[in-house]
C-alpha cells in the first residue's frame, strides 16, 4: 500500500500558468544579465523605427536589479513608463504601462458571467434548445455547437461548458450516437469558437490591448473566420455521428454497459421562465452593444485605417467595457430579482473566480517590465528584425501562428500568453508591413487551437474524464480535424496579411 501510495504521490502534474510565468519571470530577468542591451528611436507614438537599433547600456547595479524582479508583479499591474527614460517604475510620472485596466475588466467578466449563471438562464436555454431537437440529431449537433461556439467566440466560454455532459451524453446515447460525439459537440463546439475569437476579452482583448490596437480591428476577418471554421468542425462532429449510427462497430469508443438505460431516463427539463427569457435577452443585448462599441465603424465601411470617425462612434476601451459588464451584472440580477445581499456576494464571488486568469495578465507583463527596463525587449526584436524584414507578409502571419503553438502549450492560459507575446509580436508587425490586428488573430487561433487537445487544459481533460472516454482515444478522434483546421487558418491569415 505505502509503494502505491509513492507511486501516486510521484505522479507528475504540469504547473499551473502562474507558476509557470512565475519561473519564466525569473528566468528572463536572469537572462537580462547575459543578453545586451540596446534600444531603438521611437515615432511620438512610441512605435519603434525599423533600422534604428543601437546599444545603450542597461540602468542600475546588481541591487537595483533585483529590485526590478521584486516590484515585477506591481509594475505589471500599475506601473507607469516615464516619457523621457523609458523605465517603469509604480511612482514615476508619465504613461500607465501596467495592466490595470486590463485587469479590472476581466474582474468584471467574471462578476456578469457568474450573475447571468447564477440565474440559471443561460443553462435552462441551451437545455432547452437540446430537447426540442432531441429527434434530429443533426440539427441538434448542429445547433447545440453553434451557440457554444458564438458563446466562445464572444466571451470564451470553455470550461462552464463541463456542466453540460450529464444532459449532452445522454441525449446523444439516446439518439444512437457513442459517448465521443457528445464530446466532441462539448469541446469542438466551444473551442472552435474560442479559437476564432471575434471579441473574446480573455483572448482578442487581452491580446488587442498588449498589442495596442482596438479590439474591433480586424473583426471582419475574424468573424469570417470564425463562420468557415464552425461550419467544418460541426461538419466533422456531423460526420462522425452518421457513421456511429449507422455502423455502431465503428465507433472510437464503443458503448458502456448501461448506456442505453442511462440514455432512456432523460427527462424533459423545464420550460423557460419570464424572468429567464429576460435575462437572456439582456445578455444579447449588452453583447451586441459590447460589439458595436469597439468595432471603428468609418474604417470598416469604408475599408481605410485612417478614416475620419463618425460621430456616433463609441471607440471604447477597456476602462468604459470594464464598467459597462458591472452595470450589466448589476441589472441582470435586478432583472432575475435576485436580491441585494445575494447580487453582491455573486458580483464578489465572481471577481475572485477570475482572479487567476486576471493575475496571469499582471504576472506576465511583469516580464515584459523586467525586458524593457534591462532595455532587452528591443535587443530581441533586432534579433529577428532582419529575417522579418524579407519576409513576405502572408509567410509573416503563418509563421505568428506556428511560433505561438509551443508557448501555448507551455502557458494555456491566453490572457498570460497575450500579454507575454503581444510586446514582441506587435513590433515585428511594424517591419513586416502587417496589420498588428492581423498578428492579433494568428496569436488567437494558435491558442486556441492548441486548447482543443493539450492536456493542460482543464476543458479537455476533464471533459473527456466526465464523459467517460479516452484521452488517447479522444486525440484519435480530434487530429484530422486539426490538421484541417490548421491549414484553413493558415489560409485566413496569410489572406488577411496580403489584404493590409
Amino acid at each position: 500500500m505505502e509503494r502505491q501510495g509513492e507511486e501516486v504521490g510521484r505522479k507528475f502534474t504540469f504547473p499551473s500558468a502562474l507558476t509557470v510565468l512565475a519561473v519564466v519571470t525569473v528566468a528572463v530577468w536572469a537572462l537580462a544579465f547575459v543578453v545586451p542591451s540596446g534600444t531603438y528611436r521611437r515615432t511620438p507614438a512610441g512605435d519603434p523605427i525599423q533600422g534604428t537599433y543601437h546599444r545603450a547600456a542597461a540602468p542600475g547595479d546588481f541591487v537595483h536589479r533585483l529590485g526590478q524582479l521584486f516590484l515585477a508583479p506591481v509594475n505589471g499591474l500599475y506601473g507607469v513608463r516615464d516619457a523621457a527614460t523609458g523605465q517603469v517604475a509604480p511612482d514615476a510620472a508619465g504613461t500607465l504601462y501596467g495592466s490595470a485596466g486590463v485587469f479590472l475588466f476581466v474582474l468584471a467578466i467574471g462578476a456578469f458571467i457568474t450573475v447571468v449563471f447564477a440565474t440559471g438562464a443561460l443553462d435552462s436555454g441551451i437545455e432547452r434548445l437540446a430537447h426540442r431537437l432531441r429527434t434530429r440529431g443533426a440539427l441538434l449537433i448542429a445547433g447545440v455547437m453553434t451557440v457554444f461556439s458564438l458563446l466562445g467566440t464572444v466571451e470564451g466560454f470553455a470550461e462552464e461548458t463541463l456542466g453540460f455532459y450529464g444532459l449532452l451524453v445522454p441525449l446523444m446515447l439516446a439518439l444512437g450516437y457513442d459517448r465521443m460525439v457528445a464530446t466532441g459537440v462539448i469541446i469542438l463546439g466551444a473551442g472552435v469558437g474560442v479559437l476564432a475569437s471575434t471579441v473574446n476579452p480573455f483572448a482578442t482583448g487581452v491580446a488587442s490591448s498588449a498589442a495596442g490596437v482596438s479590439l474591433g480591428d480586424g473583426i471582419g476577418l475574424r468573424f469570417a473566420m470564425w463562420l468557415v471554421l464552425t461550419a467544418v468542425t460541426i461538419a466533422y462532429v456531423v460526420r462522425y455521428a452518421h457513421r456511429v449510427r449507422t455502423r455502431p462497430d465503428r465507433s472510437l469508443v464503443g458503448f458502456l454497459p448501461g448506456d442505453r438505460e442511462l440514455a432512456a431516463a432523460a427527462e424533459e427539463p423545464p420550460s423557460l421562465t419570464g424572468l429567464q427569457k429576460a435575462v437572456l435577452v439582456l445578455v444579447a443585448l449588452v453583447f451586441l452593444f459590447m460589439i458595436f462599441s469597439v468595432i471603428p465603424w468609418a474604417g470598416a465601411l469604408t475599408g481605410r485605417a485612417d478614416a475620419t470617425p463618425y460621430g456616433w462612434e463609441l471607440d471604447w476601451s477597456f476602462a468604459q467595457l470594464a464598467a459597462l459588464f458591472l452595470v450589466a451584472a448589476v441589472l441582470v440580477g435586478l432583472v432575475a430579482r435576485l436580491g441585494e445581499q445575494r447580487l453582491s456576494s455573486l458580483v464578489v464571488q465572481g471577481a475572485g473566480d477570475f482572479i487567476s486568469p486576471a493575475l496571469t495578465i499582471v504576472l506576465a507583463r511583469g516580464i515584459t517590465v523586467i525586458m524593457n527596463n534591462a532595455r532587452i525587449t528591443d535587443t530581441v526584436l533586432h534579433a529577428v528584425e532582419s529575417a522579418v524584414a524579407g519576409t513576405a507578409a502572408a509567410a509573416f502571419a503563418v509563421m505568428v501562428f506556428v511560433v505561438n503553438l509551443p508557448l501555448a502549450f507551455l502557458i494555456p492560459s491566453s490572457s498570460g500568453h497575450a500579454t507575454l507575446a503581444m510586446p514582441i509580436l506587435a513590433p515585428l508587425a511594424d517591419f513586416a508591413g502587417v496589420s498588428r490586428a492581423v498578428v492579433v488573430t494568428a496569436w488567437s487561433a494558435a491558442s486556441g487551437w492548441m486548447n482543443l487537445w493539450v492536456p493542460t487544459t482543464a476543458v479537455v481533460v476533464g471533459g473527456v474524464s466526465l464523459a467517460k472516454v479516452g484521452y488517447d482515444r479522444y486525440l484519435r478522434f480530434v487530429w484530422p480535424l486539426l490538421a484541417v483546421l490548421a491549414v484553413v487558418i493558415c489560409g485566413f491569415v496569410a489572406f488577411g496579411a496580403m489584404a493590409t
